[in-house]
C-alpha cells in the first residue's frame, strides 16, 4: 500500500497536506499529496510502497497538529453495491490481525450522508472479517485499527493504523456533551484538550480537587467551567463580567485585569489556561515567560490563526517555544492540535517536568 489518508476539519486540508510533506521529507520518504479543498482528508502517495507503514510507525502522530486520524491503505472505487463486502475482503489479505474495525467518513455534509449507512455496513463487515482471520471478535486494543473510510457508497480506502500511533477516537473525534450550565460553547474547547491531552488513565497527580488554576480571557467562563467541574480553585482574569453561577460556586475569584499583565502573587498554580484573542507569537511569548519564571506546572492554550500560511504560523510559535525552552534548559511536554471544537486557532498544551537551572 502506498497511501498514507489523513483525516482534518474541512477547510484545513492544505495545512494537513503541508504538515505530512514537511515530516515525511524528515523521515527521507519521498512522495507527493492529493488533496482538494472541503473534503476533510488529505492523501500521502509514497513512491515506495513499503514506505507508507514506515511513515505511520516513525512519525509520531501526536506531533501531528491538523491530523486528526491516519492510516496507511488503498483506494477501491466502483466497488458492486451488491457485495462491497468480497471486494473489501479481497485487499486485506496481507493485513496483520486487527483487534477493531473503524467504518468512517470524512467530516462533511456529504460523509453525514454515508455515516447510516455505514453503520449498517459494520455489522456484516465485521462478522466476514472475523471469519477471514482478520479481525478479532472481541476488542483489542493492543492490535492495529482496520479502517474503512467510504468517500461514496461504492468507493472507500481500506487500511489500517497501529493502535500505539494513532488516535483512539472514531473519525478523531472525541464525542463530547454540551454541560446545559456551561456559559458558553468554548467550554468544549477546554474539555476535548484535557480529553485528547490527559486522557482518563493520567489523571493523577495532575488533575485533582483542590488545585490552584488561574485562566487568562476567561470571561463569560466557559473554560474556568470546566476547571471548576473538576474541582479546582481559579483565579479568573478578564476586564469582562463572569457568569454569576460560576462565581456563587465559592471556587472562583474574578480579577478585572489584562491577562497579559497578570502576575500570580505565589508560584503555586497547576494549571494556566488562556483563551485570549490575540497574535500567536504574542501569546507564545507570554506562555514561556509564566514557564520559565515557575508559575504554573502544565498550560493549555490556544494560538489564534490568520486566514492565510496556517501551516506556517503554527510551526513559528511551536519553533519558537522549542528553542526558548531549550535555551532555559526547561524538561517538558508539549502536544499541539487542531481539535474537533477548535475553528481558526490550534491548542497547545505544555507539561513542565523540570525547570531549568537559569
Amino acid at each position: 500500500m502506498s497511501s498514507v489518508v489523513i483525516y482534518c476539519r474541512s477547510g484545513f486540508e492544505s495545512d494537513a497536506a503541508a504538515e505530512i510533506n514537511h515530516h515525511a521529507a524528515l523521515q527521507a520518504v519521498a512522495g507527493y499529496v492529493k488533496a482538494k479543498p472541503n473534503t476533510g482528508f488529505v492523501i500521502f502517495e509514497c513512491f515506495d510502497p513499503q514506505q507508507a507503514e514506515l511513515l505511520v510507525k516513525k512519525i509520531d502522530f501526536k506531533s501531528l497538529v491538523f491530523a486528526r486520524q491516519w492510516f496507511t491503505g488503498v483506494l477501491l472505487n466502483n466497488m458492486s453495491v451488491e457485495d462491497r463486502v468480497s471486494e473489501i475482503k479481497a485487499v486485506v489479505g496481507d493485513f496483520p490481525l486487527c483487534g477493531d474495525l473503524r467504518v468512517e467518513t470524512p467530516d462533511t455534509n456529504e460523509g453525514k450522508e454515508l455515516s447510516k449507512f455505514c453503520k449498517k455496513f459494520s455489522t456484516p463487515l465485521s462478522k466476514s472479517l472475523e471469519k477471514q482471520n482478520k479481525l478479532t471478535r472481541e476488542h483489542k486494543p493492543t492490535k492495529p485499527v482496520l479502517h474503512v473510510l467510504f468517500l461514496a457508497n461504492d468507493t472507500a480506502y481500506v487500511g489500517y493504523s497501529f493502535s500505539t500511533n494513532n488516535s483512539p477516537f472514531f473519525m478523531g473525534i472525541p464525542r463530547l456533551r454540551m454541560p446545559s450550565d456551561a456559559p458558553s460553547r468554548s467550554t468544549l474547547k477546554l474539555d476535548e484538550a484535557f480529553n485528547v491531552f490527559i486522557g482518563k488513565t493520567d489523571v493523577a497527580g495532575r488533575i485533582e480537587p483542590g488545585m490552584k488554576a488561574v485562566d487568562l480571557g476567561a470571561c463569560p467562563g466557559g473554560w474556568t467551567y470546566q476547571l471548576v467541574r473538576r474541582g479546582m480553585f481559579v483565579t479568573a482574569i478578564d476586564n469582562g463580567p463572569m457568569n454569576e453561577a460560576l462565581m456563587e460556586s465559592g471556587q472562583v475569584k474574578h480579577h478585572t485585569v489584562d491577562g497579559f499583565k497578570y502576575l500570580p502573587e505565589k508560584k503555586n498554580v497547576t494549571w494556566l489556561v488562556c483563551d485570549m484573542i490575540e497574535k500567536p507569537l504574542k501569546v507564545a511569548n507570554l506562555m514561556l515567560d509564566w514557564i520559565v519564571n515557575g508559575y504554573a506546572k502544565e498550560l493549555i492554550f490556544n494560538l489564534k490563526l490568520p486566514m492565510k500560511k496556517r501551516f506556517d504560523t503554527v510551526y513559528e510559535c511551536l519553533t519558537l517555544i522549542h528553542e526558548e525552552l531549550a535555551e532555559y534548559d526547561v524538561d517538558y511536554r508539549l502536544q499541539a492540535k487542531h481539535l474537533y471544537h477548535d475553528r481558526e486557532e490550534v491548542t497547545v498544551h505544555i507539561q513542565v517536568k523540570k525547570l531549568g537551572k537559569k
